[in-house]
């Protein structure tokens, strides 16, 4: 295997952040958050996962889509140029398979979302894979791994003498360059697993258990906080509004929305379709185990607990898994 120090990392990485704009972990607030950095000095490098995942970066949570204004008799229409070449590093496994989820709907389904497309095109992916799985991690369940390397251009491995170094894709060889690295033998580490894998049912499975009082039930837990859908890395309900004035212009806004909330799916003369927490909770579930795999393939879900662990009243993927495994 090829290893590198950090310190030859960091050095590679500072070189990279003058020719991209390089993202990483860093700390916000007491938060691990991916943020646009000068050069490495700032990146956070032992951390488990961040508390929010890179989707921000794909589908930003709110983005103007193209703005109107009066000119003389006519109207003019801008679109915002978008960023440029971007390096994402640090990325850890699940987080790089929710953008795999991501594509089967934005780029390998027409229509293709453009603003999507162009920003998956313009950066590179590069991964660090995880020492251990957390206590709300619950990735092998669906098929991943926590160094899983397939979904990245670049994916570092820690070691007791720096990182292992495994170019992936094109891309990731691309940018090696002047990367110092060293020949070694074995082989990465690999990370520690929590034993209690459990098997989701497939999606064929999921439509007869649409009506137990199950859902019931776990939905008067629930406070309708969206939290849930926020910090999922493969959610991605949109709304879009215009804002301003033909005075003094208008802008187009995409912004992110959830199915957790009330008036989500309301539709013109009031009707709402999901009006109380159990259909928008069980919906929840539903589009990301059944509905989604049925339409564009991959399930919804990375296993990342992210919602887990955020949730105030402990509503638990897993614990619906499991339960719905006995039926």
């Amino acid at each position: 295997m090829k290893i590198t120090t950090r310190g030859h990392l960091q050095g590679w990485l500072d070189g990279l952040a003058k020719r991209f704009t390089l993202i990483a972990p860093t700390t916000v607030e007491e938060q691990i958050l991916y943020r646009p950095l000068g050069d490495s000095s700032a990146i956070a490098w032992d951390f488990a996962k961040t508390d929010l995942s890179a989707k921000e970066y794909f589908i930003p949570s709110t983005q103007v889509l193209f703005s109107l204004a009066k000119e003389g008799k006519g109207v003019r229409l801008e679109e915002p140029p978008l960023e440029g070449e971007r390096i994402l590093f640090g990325l850890r496994p699940c987080d790089a398979r929710a953008l795999r989820v991501l594509d089967a709907l934005f780029l390998n389904k027409e229509p293709v979302d453009p603003y999507y497309a162009q920003r998956r095109e313009k950066t590179i992916l590069i991964g660090l894979a995880c020492r251990e799985m957390g206590e709300e991690c619950f990735c092998t369940s669906l098929g991943l791994s926590p160094d899983e390397a397939s979904d990245v251009d670049l994916m570092l491995t820690e070691t007791e003498e720096g990182y292992a170094v495994e170019a992936v894709s094109r891309r990731g060889r691309e940018i090696l360059g002047d990367l110092s690295l060293k020949e070694v033998e074995g082989t990465p580490p690999k990370p520690f697993v929590r034993e209690g894998r459990i098997s989701p049912l497939g999606a064929e499975a999921w439509p007869q258990h649409f009506t137990r009082a199950y859902w019931a039930r776990l939905s008067d837990r629930c406070l309708s906080c969206r939290l849930c859908t926020y910090v999922c890395p493969t959610c991605r309900c949109f709304d879009v509004r215009d804002e301003g004035s033909w005075e003094e212009g208008i802008e187009r806004l995409s912004a992110w929305d959830s199915c957790m909330a009330e008036g989500y799916r309301r539709i013109a003369g009031g009707y709402n379709p999901r009006p109380t927490k159990m259909e928008r909770l069980r919906n929840r579930f539903y589009c990301k185990f059944c509905y989604y795999p049925q339409d564009f393939g991959p399930v919804a879900c990375v296993g990342c607990g992210r919602c887990i662990a955020k949730c105030p009243v402990n509503v638990d993927v897993v614990e619906v898994l499991q339960e719905m495994a006995t039926w």
